[in-house]
């Protein structure tokens, strides 16, 4: 297995990108994208076995990791061109797609604007709509008002986790415990604002490309009802659900991956 060591790339907004590969170069090329609050660490526990039948590019989201953090509200539409600048960078013209939470909103949009650059997705607890709008003006504002990200990351980490998964010690919730507090707030609420003005119900019945679906039956985010609903938009696409909170591909990883995999490397 070839891995190449992070770098980056510059936005056509002047926003650095950070980026990096794993995997053997002849390998269809597997973009994975993340959820607000976390870093590309976040796909770590799946890259040995990803990296059996992909090579896979990972990236940090503006306002994440070791990509720039600019201030004011992100929009959908921009998130979803720093994905196509990076494939334009990287001489990319067709990758398949796993995003999960807001980077499963990034991926709904590439299948929308760009189908052409999409071969297979993989939406993972998301939406297509996290609605009413106003409902993300009070925590934006409050989390741009905080001292820190303490308080937000204990948030994520209920809504992310079960509860047998929050005791003392648990490596996998204190590493992502240690990737928020270490998140400028303006990237999290920059991309809480994507979210909020983002409504893909309509737009969503455009996407050609084959698609999965997967939920959490137990999500309290996006819930199994966000997935079905959206499952149901996407002409033909197909809907798993799998008995887990936000993080699907941290808590239940056999079953995510077995639901991956398979629907990736399916023969038409």
């Amino acid at each position: 297995m070839t891995t190449l060591t992070q770098t980056a790339i510059t936005t056509g907004d002047g926003v650095r990108i950070a980026y990096r590969f794993d995997g053997d170069e002849n390998k269809p090329v597997l973009l994975l994208s993340n959820s607000i609050g976390t870093d590309l660490h976040m796909w770590d526990g799946q890259i040995s076995a990803l990296t059996e039948h992909f090579r896979l590019l990972r990236y940090d989201a503006r306002g994440h990791g070791a990509s720039g953090v600019p201030s004011g509200p992100y929009s959908l539409d921009r998130l979803g061109r720093d994905v196509v600048e990076l494939l334009d960078a990287l001489d990319l013209p067709r990758v398949h797609v796993l995003g999960l939470s807001l980077g499963g909103i990034v991926a709904q949009w590439l299948g929308i604007h760009v189908p052409e650059r999409v071969d297979r997705l993989v939406l993972s607890n998301t939406a297509a709509h996290l609605g009413p709008a106003n409902q993300w003006d009070r925590p934006i504002a409050e989390l741009l008002a905080a001292p820190d990200m303490r308080a937000t990351a204990e948030t994520f980490l209920h809504n992310w986790f079960p509860p047998r998964m929050l005791q003392d010690g648990n490596e996998v919730v204190e590493g992502f415990r240690r990737t928020l507090l270490a998140t400028q707030r303006e990237g999290v609420a920059g991309s809480w604002a994507a979210v909020r003005d983002a409504d893909l119900r309509r737009t969503a019945t455009l996407i050609p490309n084959p698609t999965l679906v997967i939920a959490g039956e137990y999500d309290t985010v996006t819930s199994a009802d966000h997935g079905k609903e959206l499952a149901a938009l996407v002409p033909g696409a197909r809907f798993a659900l799998l008995p887990t909170v936000h993080l699907a591909n941290i808590e239940g990883q056999t079953e995510f991956l077995d639901a991956v995999v398979g629907f990736l490397t399916e023969r038409p």
